[in-house]
């Protein structure tokens, strides 16, 4: 096993826990870091499917490194069976990170 799946679950993600899961990389003193986190977590809150992992990039320089994560806020989707999805980098849009989530996740609870 390898890959950014296994670098992922080395950071205590367990995608299959979840239909979709989020993984957020920031740092402290990012704004939109900021903002992305309290959307996700209210997604969280009002879909059952959703499962919301935030790593601070900061104290996981090797993982930032394996991920090639480059800026903040950068978000990972994974499957239930681990499979990336797909990532992202900035802030997404509220309508953009509400259409995925729902995509996978099914309707708000």
């Amino acid at each position: 096993m390898g890959g950014p799946t296994a670098v992922l679950e080395g950071l205590g993600v367990r995608p299959g826990d979840a239909d979709l899961t989020v993984v957020q990389f920031s740092t402290a003193f990012c704004g939109p870091c900021r903002t992305t986190r309290a959307r996700l977590q209210h997604l969280q809150a009002t879909r059952p499917g959703l499962a919301y992992v935030h790593v601070d990039a900061e104290s996981h320089l090797e993982a930032v490194r394996e991920l090639d994560v480059r800026r903040t806020p950068t978000l990972f989707y994974l499957d239930r069976e681990g499979r990336v999805l797909g990532r992202s980098t900035g802030a997404p849009r509220p309508a953009e990170l509400t259409g995925l989530v729902d995509a996978h996740t099914g309707p708000r609870a």
